[in-house]
């Protein structure tokens, strides 16, 4: 793994410090309630300026980047237009980009919204199917020489169990070896990454905690993130207010910030090098204060 990515004028030192990756869902049904959009309002004026409010927010909180994502992954979410998605991400991407020096990440598994999101300026591409949704979306990435995001996900929805106080999760998942088969179905997108032309030092890998797994098998690869760590790329983790935090402690998103501490500074101890959150500025804070810890040479 090379020790640094660099994207435009920005630097990325793997090992120095811990990144904090702020969401913003522009989206009406995200799980965690932050949609920036209502069920039944279109993409207007008064969102962007929310979108771009909560920007400046996170960068003032911490943030080093932020992740635009415009279609929910909740389980059970309804899936979203291409062009619906573009209506979504496009309008706030180009507000955040012509007023902020920040790194933007764009949340999509379609290789046309990445074409224009990167020719408007997004840096980074966060696709949670790996490669394996849209087979062009590789070459996208390659032709502008962006970064990637690869994250583990085995969403099913026949495995999806949904309460209505504490949201969908995931059961009956079958691995064979939980972390071992993680580790080979990165591997396996690491490779589409290859053959399409993305070199070793623009790939990020996300272990997909909450995307196809049980809550006692997100618990468990939280606590086994530093074998994920070993695989040589630098690893995004993402705990965030999610459904084996709620599980765990009964308790419904918006009261998941203690838990999702815990489990960020476990993630950081265990060689998370991104967190991608909702609370920014409280998880900047545990990120600060587990780096004194951990990082400490």
């Amino acid at each position: 793994m090379k020790p640094e990515l660099q994207i435009g004028v920005n630097t990325l030192v793997w090992g120095r410090q811990t990144y904090i990756m702020g969401i913003l869902n522009i989206t009406p049904d995200s799980f965690s309630g932050d949609g920036l959009l209502s069920a039944s309002q279109e993409l207007s004026q008064p969102v962007q300026e929310s979108a771009l409010e909560q920007a400046y927010r996170f960068i003032a909180e911490g943030a080093h980047i932020l992740d635009v994502g415009g279609e929910s992954t909740r389980p059970g979410a309804q899936v979203v237009s291409e062009k619906e998605e573009m209506e979504r991400v496009l309008p706030v991407l180009e507000r955040l980009v012509s007023e902020l020096e920040v790194l933007i990440s764009v949340d999509t598994y379609r290789a046309n919204v990445a074409e224009a999101a990167l020719k408007m300026g997004a840096h980074i591409i966060n696709d949670v199917w790996g490669l394996r949704a849209d087979a062009d979306l590789g070459r996208v990435i390659a032709r502008h020489n962006a970064p990637v995001i690869l994250m583990h996900n085995r969403s099913s929805w026949a495995h999806a169990e949904i309460k209505q106080r504490l949201g969908g999760h995931y059961v009956g998942i079958p691995y064979d070896n939980l972390v071992e088969d993680v580790k080979r179905e990165l591997l396996e997108s690491v490779a589409l990454a290859h053959q399409a032309g993305i070199p070793d030092e623009n790939i990020i890998l996300d272990p997909g905690i909450g995307f196809g797994k049980s809550v006692e098998q997100n618990l468990e690869l939280v606590d086994r993130l530093g074998e994920i760590r070993t695989i040589g790329y630098p690893v995004l983790f993402g705990p965030s207010r999610k459904s084996f935090i709620g599980y765990t402690l009964d308790l419904p998103p918006d009261q998941r910030l203690e838990g999702t501490a815990a489990a960020v500074a476990i993630g950081i101890a265990r060689g998370a090098d991104i967190v991608r959150v909702h609370d920014v500025a409280y998880i900047s804070r545990v990120a600060r204060m587990t780096d004194a810890i951990v990082r400490r040479n």
